[in-house]
């Protein structure tokens, strides 16, 4: 089959065309950003999705089978939506080009978890409550697709805390500071999270290729790994793959820290630690899964493996 990727040069980006190529299939690349791979180069192509005419001449050209659209800003340090145009102008001109395209099979949106706040529970995948400007972004991209009356077959998907190789700034900052020795349990603190191991999410991507329409299409799927994550044993696990010790200090220290973070972060000076990450960090973030796992129930990684690969990964690169 022919898959169009943009953004494939991104964290999930990479994971996902080394598994496609691996898998016999015709892989085309659009990204701003040269591959993280070598062999990926001879499948990409320097097109930024929020130029129309290019996007449009390099889609048409190749007449995919199947569009996974990634390509995003994945930070969260935009102010303003005009930041995200990725996100918002270059869904509307994917959407444009796919209206011309009307033998695709199906094409798949990401979306992000942060349409809502952590910790919030939504009504329906209708009901947003976004805490960040990416988020709001993030919304917008979605009601777009949901709106434009698209006759072929059309996902949404909703990365939880993707996780693995080929990972950058910020996802790898956790396994960057336990392995620095920066890492300190919250004294008795310990939430739960929904992650997922990159290559989990890439299998519950191709399992919404494969899935019969009447179960994927206009449908929202969260990605992640099935069982929560218990943040203190899994920090511990990535210690244990460094050979390095977590200690525990006194949950009032982080408060502090934050509070001076929140100070400094007034006169522009960066400190890693602020209110906004101590919410974040100290905040439940459970996500229901069992849409996506209807469709994808066996994942291929455990989480054990899968933090054993990454630091492999991190200790060969």
């Amino acid at each position: 089959m022919k898959f169009l990727i943009t953004g494939g040069s991104g964290f999930i980006g990479t994971n996902l065309i080394e598994h496609l190529l691996d898998k016999g299939h015709e892989v085309l690349n659009l990204d701003i950003v040269k591959p993280k791979i070598r062999r990926h180069d001879a499948f990409w192509k320097q097109v930024d999705i929020c130029d129309r005419q290019a996007l449009t001449e390099a889609v048409l050209a190749f007449q995919p089978d199947y569009i996974i659209n990634l390509a995003a800003r994945t930070d969260l340090n935009g102010t303003t939506l005009q930041d995200y145009d990725a996100e918002i102008g270059g869904v509307d001109n994917m959407l444009s080009v796919i209206r011309q395209l009307p033998d695709m099979k199906r094409a798949v949106f990401a979306s992000s978890m942060y349409v809502c706040e952590p910790g919030y529970k939504p009504k329906d995948f209708d009901d947003y409550a976004p805490h960040t400007v990416y988020g709001e972004a993030k919304v917008i991209t979605e009601k777009k697709v949901k709106d434009s009356g698209m006759t072929q077959s059309w996902t949404i998907v909703r990365p939880t805390s993707i996780w693995g190789p080929w990972f950058g700034e910020p996802y790898n900052n956790f396994f960057r500071i336990v392995r620095s020795r920066l890492y300190f349990h919250m004294g008795s603190k310990a939430c739960n999270k929904t992650y997922g191991y990159v290559e989990n999410a890439v299998y519950q991507m191709m399992s919404i290729i494969e899935a019969d329409e009447e179960k994927v299409n206009h449908r929202v799927f969260y990605l992640g790994d099935y069982n929560p994550y218990n943040i203190t044993e899994w920090a511990n696990e990535v210690a244990r793959e460094f050979g390095v010790h977590i200690p525990r200090i006194p949950y009032f220290l982080f408060v502090m820290a934050a509070k001076f973070g929140d100070l400094l972060k007034r006169v522009g000076v960066h400190f890693p630690m602020t209110s906004f990450r101590l919410h974040n960090m100290t905040t439940d973030n459970v996500h229901d899964l069992s849409l996506i796992e209807a469709i994808a129930p066996n994942l291929p990684i455990t989480r054990k493996e899968g933090t054993r690969r990454t630091v492999e990964w991190m200790k060969s690169s």
